[in-house]
């Protein structure tokens, strides 16, 4: 499925093509949460990156978040997160989420899709440790929550449902 997107002021506009265009995924880390919306939402789409085409690429800016806690598994990581998150430099719209550890990947951010995205049949709440008090996670429909990460991936969930679109 082509995914379109764009950020709010349009100058910047993008297409991806996607096998995984379902937004199941909603995370609440503090990276998510105060760079793409204050309710989390964050990378919940995957694409491959080398159908990504972009307009407007001048202004694009890009967010490398500093390592500044122990990681999982107890170790210390420093220097800056190799995950590069682009955003629009004029209206500050998150994008998308490009990391060269998985070079063949690419993920939108659903807020910034204009294609409409199928209604996904089950829910995924991530990283519900670092949620604040205050944001209620809804209790509706078909749910599952992690603390931190699952271990089925964005791929292994579509096709889990069947939902898994071209190869």
């Amino acid at each position: 499925m082509k995914l379109t997107g764009s950020c709010h002021c349009g100058r910047v506009r993008f297409s991806v093509e996607s096998h995984a265009p379902h937004p199941f995924m909603r995370c609440y880390c503090g990276i998510c949460r105060k760079t793409a919306g204050s309710g989390g939402y964050g990378i919940n789409l995957s694409g491959d990156s080398a159908t990504l085409e972009v307009r407007g690429r001048r202004y694009l800016k890009v967010y490398r978040v500093a390592r500044r806690k122990t990681e999982h598994g107890g170790r210390r990581a420093r220097g800056l997160s190799p995950a590069r998150r682009h955003f629009c430099g004029c209206c500050g719209s998150a994008l998308w989420v490009y990391d060269p550890r998985w070079p063949e990947l690419v993920h939108p951010f659903a807020s910034a899709v204009d294609t409409p995205l199928p209604t996904p049949p089950e829910t995924v709440h991530i990283m519900l440790d670092y949620k604040p008090r205050w944001l209620a996670v809804p209790r509706h429909g078909r749910q599952k929550r992690f603390g931190v990460y699952p271990k089925e991936s964005i791929e292994a969930w579509h096709r889990r449902h069947g939902l898994w679109q071209g190869e």
